[in-house]
């Protein structure tokens, strides 16, 4: 009785060794060495306005009811959840890999020999038939035990292969809306040109007028009258150039979300919004561990790290069960006879691979390799992203010195244009002088919409190298 519990005890105890050596190391993120604020900001933050929910960050309703439609219909965003969907059915069969493979099977068959041949001999002075019957109805069982945490690594790249599709998934969102966003204001930006473009053309249709009345009157020549009908003209090609933008900024909204080109309508002026100031940023780490992209590229580490352990497990011993039983008979009356019938086979082995033609050490080398390559690529994601939030901070504070400029250059140019036309009807000024000044006002509040759509811009672009967008 103590040798067999001996015995029995040694086995559990070589078995439970034998199980905690799961081949490959467990995931763990390694230091990115990621500064403790970002450039540009007097203090590293708790919060992040990357936490805010896109609806929230987004106000106006016209640019919500676009990011919300393009979120339901985008072709990107389609197929973005239905390759979660994929990898979610190969995490789930991962899930139930630890269990046996069970199958049935049923068949019948009718050999008849030749009669000359021993079988057809046999057959004849024995059972008196010419040919011989076979029933079979059967199942099997093949399990193999997962001693060395092969199958567990499986599961865990599966596992990780499923996150990294739904990471993708969400930052396909995130794209989607800093996509519709910007163009949304890009199209504003359109409106706001068009409009200018066509106070430039009534401004010049008065000064054509003045300067033809000064040529009436004999104070100024043809060319005066020419120069000034040139200047308007600019303005007025302007106009079908800018239409032609905006519309084809509206096919590129549609298609963005999943429909066919057309207009968009709209009500709100680039004039009205606000940038956003001291937008909360965060730490680099939250940054990492936020933004969907990075953690895509994190997700594909854990899997490449897992399926070295895989790799590795494949050069020990595989360790298997199989049984089989049913019913078996020669002839269909005695198929189902009970328990004649009836048989049953088990089988246990241990396969050793000794030599595959160096494909398991390739196999295994190639796996060490790629996890190499998912870390550079991670590392290099998330220098990547920690570059893009710098680059927006940049841009938002040179652009408000941008826009003070630009306001200050546009009322100073308004103002010359007045006086440019009273030193004009002076005889103080040249005409040159009257046309220059509205040729540089044209400019100046063309670049002013810019400015300000690149503030927008900035903004948006912030919020998505942050990690926001997908909630």
């Amino acid at each position: 009785m103590r040798k067999s519990n001996i015995t029995i005890y040694s086995t559990l105890a070589l078995v439970a060794l034998l199980a905690a050596c799961r081949m490959g190391k467990d995931y763990q993120r390694s230091d990115l060495s990621l500064p403790a604020q970002f450039a540009n900001t007097t203090a590293p933050s708790d919060s992040s306005v990357a936490d805010m929910e896109w609806k929230k960050f987004f106000s106006d309703p016209t640019l919500q009811s676009l990011i919300g439609h393009a979120l339901q219909n985008s072709f990107d965003v389609q197929l973005a959840m239905k390759r979660v969907d994929e990898a979610r059915a190969y995490a789930n069969q991962a899930k139930v890999n630890w269990g046996p493979t069970i199958q049935a099977n049923i068949n019948a068959s009718s050999s008849f020999p030749s009669k000359n041949s021993l079988n057809g001999l046999s057959l004849k002075n024995f059972l008196g038939k010419d040919h011989i019957e076979d029933y079979n109805l059967g199942a099997g069982l093949t399990w193999e035990i997962d001693i060395w945490g092969k199958l567990r690594r499986q599961r865990e790249a599966a596992g990780a292969s499923y996150l990294q599709s739904y990471e993708a998934s969400r930052a396909v969102q995130t794209a989607l809306v800093a996509n519709i966003a910007s163009a949304y204001y890009n199209l504003l930006m359109l409106d706001a040109q068009l409009a200018i473009a066509q106070n430039n053309i009534n401004l010049g249709d008065t000064i054509v007028r003045f300067i033809g009345l000064q040529k009436q009157a004999g104070q100024v020549t043809e060319l005066a009258v020419q120069q000034a009908t040139v200047q308007q003209q600019t303005a007025k090609l302007l106009v079908p150039q800018l239409e032609q933008q905006i519309a084809i900024q509206e096919n590129t909204i549609r298609i963005l979300s999943g429909d066919q080109p057309g207009t968009i309508a709209r009500n709100a002026q680039l004039s009205t919004y606000k940038v956003w100031d001291n937008l909360p940023t965060g730490v680099p780490a939250a940054m990492v561990s936020r933004r969907p992209d990075v953690r895509t590229n994190e997700m594909a580490l854990v899997a490449a790290n897992a399926k070295v352990g895989v790799a590795e497990a494949s050069f020990y011993p595989t360790i298997s069960i199989s049984a089989s039983g049913g019913l078996n008979a020669y002839q269909f009356s005695k198929w189902f006879t009970m328990p004649a019938s009836l048989f049953a086979t088990g089988t246990a082995g241990i396969t050793q691979p000794i030599f595959q033609r160096r494909a398991l050490k390739t196999n295994y080398e190639v796996a060490k390799l790629q996890r190499d390559q998912a870390a550079i690529t991670f590392r290099q994601s998330a220098v990547t992203a920690l570059g893009e939030v710098t680059n927006a901070l940049v841009s938002l504070d040179k652009l408000k010195s941008q826009y003070q400029i630009s306001t200050d250059q546009v009322n100073t140019l308004h103002s010359a244009i007045s006086h440019a036309r009273l030193l004009f009807q002076s005889g103080l000024a040249d005409y040159l002088e009257v046309i220059t000044a509205q040729s540089n006002l044209l400019q100046a509040e063309l670049n002013q919409a810019t400015i300000e759509r690149d503030q927008l811009s900035a903004a948006v672009e912030l919020y998505r190298a942050l990690g926001g967008g997908w909630k």
